[in-house]
């Protein structure tokens, strides 16, 4: 061997590429793991009427429960998304899915009371909190940024799917088991999730570098952190985080209260109400996934809409609070259900667009830390939303006047929230601001 030879470095393992095949098959892993997390989300909702029975709860004591699994939940949003600085993403996905599992099972044990029920919902709440800044923190890290609407629409898909499998599964479930085997059967999904994360799952290309690699690469072309407040304090931020926290909002009042809505004020019963509402979901993940594909096919010719980026996000909200308000007021079920089945989803366009538009502020080191500052936000209309309508409901004459005041409630909040957004949420002009180019050179490759 000559001295040139041996100074070669021998074939090493091989450094996957950004956009590729792997980065998919990352993806439509991670659309499991959303599943996964909106399904254990639904549970309570789809159990509700059972739940309030055996225990003997109000409605605005059944929002209690609700709102304990988000009492965590913003804070480990935050607190977690900082540690995306200095442990690798792909690990705390993994802990993320154990927890899970942890909070669910321990309801399938017949002593399990009330208490039981709100313990188990705040761990929940604290293990799934971080859940989706880390997972789009994850997938950006395979794909460049003009590539990133579509994986993180898919990413929100998983949510709407996650209620539409969970909805007419769990509904099933709790018909021939009980309600406590509804439990049981997510958190067993939970593990079966994390075992095979636990093999899969690996980083991106992109990924930012952690720890003592980010202390060594620190100040690299195009990745310098920016001040923070900076960041938080701007147009974008600020109406995406207020749009957001309107869109969750929506999400959670749909899932928490929809399938007693359907079945106290409709007059449907459980399998119909658990239909209607799985329909709704696989209705909100058609809306997504043509969001993400159409964004994804203006990047790739390299064209724009005709509004600047952000304003449409924004449209879709004020279109979403015309839906809820026709939804709440009119009897009419020929004209009411429809509003499920894609109007009122339009509001959840605004939840992709706002990860993307704040993933386009800020500079990938600090990426995990602006994504959660904005779930920490968006995430409080998970704890608001099942209080103030419960107590809506509650506080009315009949609960048909009450969920009608309550509705209405969220389309004032959708339509404001809208408006601003369309006024000021403007990515690629706070990004020139802050000097945070639109394609930053790639962090060092990760190997596993």
């Amino acid at each position: 061997m000559d001295a040139v030879s041996a100074t070669l470095p021998g074939p090493g393992p091989t450094v996957p590429t950004a956009g590729g095949r792997q980065a998919w098959a990352t993806t439509w892993l991670l659309l499991v793991f959303m599943l996964v997390n909106f399904a254990d989300k639904a549970v309570l909702g789809l159990a509700g009427p059972e739940i309030m029975k055996e225990f003997g709860l109000t409605r605005e004591e059944f929002g209690t429960a609700q709102a304990a699994f988000f009492s965590l939940f913003s804070l480990s949003a935050l607190g977690v998304s900082f540690l995306t600085r200095k442990v690798r993403t792909s690990v705390l996905l993994l802990v993320m899915g154990l927890l899970w599992a942890a909070a669910q099972l321990p309801m399938l044990w017949g002593a399990a009371g009330f208490a039981t029920l709100i313990a188990t919902r705040v761990l929940l709440g604290f293990a799934e909190g971080p859940s989706a800044p880390v997972a789009v923190h994850h997938v950006h890290g395979w794909f460049e940024q003009r590539e990133r609407t579509l994986p993180t629409a898919i990413l929100m898909v998983g949510a709407a799917a996650g209620v539409a499998v969970a909805a007419p599964t769990l509904g099933a479930v709790i018909s021939h088991f009980g309600w406590r085997w509804a439990f049981g059967a997510a958190g067993l999904v939970g593990l079966l999730w994390a075992a095979v994360w636990r093999v899969k799952g690996k980083e991106g290309p992109l990924a930012p570098p952690v720890g003592r690699d980010a202390r060594s690469t620190a100040g690299s072309p195009g990745d310098a952190d920016v001040p923070l407040r900076a960041v938080l304090l701007s147009g974008t931020f600020v109406t995406a985080a207020l749009g957001a926290f309107a869109a969750y909002w929506v999400m959670s009042a749909k899932v928490t209260w929809l399938p007693d809505y359907l079945r106290t004020v409709v007059g449907w019963d459980l399998d119909r109400a658990a239909a209607a509402v799985g329909g709704g979901a696989v209705a909100n993940g058609a809306v997504l996934l043509a969001h993400g594909l159409l964004a994804r096919r203006a990047a790739l010719r390299g064209t724009g809409g005709r509004l600047p980026a952000g304003a449409g996000a924004g449209l879709l909200l004020v279109a979403s609070a015309g839906a809820v308000t026709v939804f709440a007021t009119v009897d009419a079920l020929w004209i009411k259900v429809p509003m499920m089945f894609g109007p009122m989803a339009l509001a959840l366009v605004m939840i992709t667009a706002a990860q993307t538009a704040i993933a386009r502020i800020t500079p990938p080191s600090q990426r995990g830390v602006v994504l959660g500052a904005l779930v920490a936000v968006f995430a409080l209309g998970g704890i608001v939303s099942p209080l103030v309508l419960g107590r809506i409901v509650d506080s009315a004459a009949t609960a048909t006047t009450g969920y009608e005041n309550g509705w209405l409630v969220t389309a004032a909040l959708l339509l404001v929230t809208g408006l601003l957004a369309t006024c000021f949420m403007r990515p690629k002009r706070d990004a020139e601001r802050l000097g945070v180019p639109e394609s930053p050179g790639a962090a060092t490759p990760v190997v596993h």
